[in-house]
This record gives structure tokens, sequence and C-alpha cells, in this order.
């Protein structure tokens, strides 16, 4: 009996004095954060175009044929009055703006055509185109372009630009043009 007795004292020992709660159990831990992935590679760039410099405007100019840069109108005509040879202020300004285009693209030859309208005779009209020509000549020379590379020639009231017979017509005939008819180099 007093195993029977030591049991039940256990027993009551066990269920009274040592009860305590049966916690649950501690839920893990969260797991550890997990280090970043690695980024993917950067996309490799697109095959690179060969990308061609920007060819100046000397260069381009260079490598045209001459009747080319003719048809540009890099030149620009001036115009005298009835019956005389003497540069008119406007056309002044002109002729430097030419200069400064043949001093920058120093391989143009060019020849300054004078020209009339249709008034006077032939052989008139050929030395005043002749006179027309030479002043042009000899302005741009003062403004420092070479000399050699610059011709005159007049075609008098042979080739016009206008064929009626009125002052406006007359007026756009009496011309200097300024043709790029070579390269010196």
């Amino acid at each position: 009996m007093k195993q029977r007795v030591l049991a039940v004292v256990l027993g009551i020992a066990l269920v009274t004095g040592c009860h305590h709660k049966v916690k649950a159990p501690a839920p893990p831990p969260p797991p550890a954060p997990a280090a970043p992935a690695t980024p993917p590679p950067a996309p490799e760039p697109p095959p690179s175009r060969e990308i061609t410099p920007v060819e100046d405007e000397y260069s381009r100019l260079k490598k045209m044929a001459s009747d080319e840069i003719e048809r540009m109108g890099l030149l620009s005509e001036i115009h005298f009055d009835y019956d005389r040879a003497d540069i008119r202020e406007a056309d002044r300004q002109i002729l430097t703006k030419n200069a400064d285009a043949l001093k920058k693209f120093d391989f143009l030859r060019v020849t300054i055509e004078g020209h009339c309208d249709e008034r006077g005779t032939v052989e008139y009209n050929l030395a005043l185109g002749e006179r027309r020509a030479k002043a042009a000549y000899d302005y741009l020379v003062s403004l420092g372009v070479a000399p050699d590379r610059l011709k005159t020639v007049s075609y008098g009231k042979e080739v016009p630009l206008c064929q009626q017979s009125s002052d406006d017509c007359w007026a756009r005939n009496r011309r200097d043009h300024f043709a790029v008819t070579g390269k010196t180099r």
C-alpha cells in the first residue's frame, strides 16, 4: 500500500506542483534573407556602326566638278548702270563676299564674264563688257584674291539673260557673271 500512496502523492504532485503550461513549439526563425541574386549582365551594346566623319565644306567642294560648283551659285553677279563700268557701292559688298568665298576655297579658278544690254554696237559693247569684267577683276585682286586664279572675258550683248526691250530687262543684262571654270589643284 505504501507504493500506492507514493504513486498517488507523486501523481498529485506532478499534477499540481509541476503544473505548467506546455508551450507550443516556437515557430522556426524566419529564413535568413537570401543574398540578392546577381543581376543579369547588361545586354551587349548593338554593334557599332562606323560613323563617317562629317566632311567639311572645303573637302566636299574640292571633290566636286567645276560645273557642279558653278550650278551651286557660290558666287553672285554684280550689275552696272547704263553705259558704265564703275562698281556700285552695293556691288562692292557682293564682291567682298565673292572674294571671301574665293579665299576660303583657294583652289577655284573663275572667269569674270562682262555683259551688256542690247543697245550699242557689237564692238562698243564688247569693249564695255571687257571694262566691266576688268573692274571686278581689279577689285577682287585688291581684296586679296590671287590674280592667277582669275581671268576675264567680254560677251558684250551676245549672251543676254533677258531679251525684252525694256529698262528692267536691260538692267538685268548689264552684269558681270562669275563662272567657276576650273581648279588650281
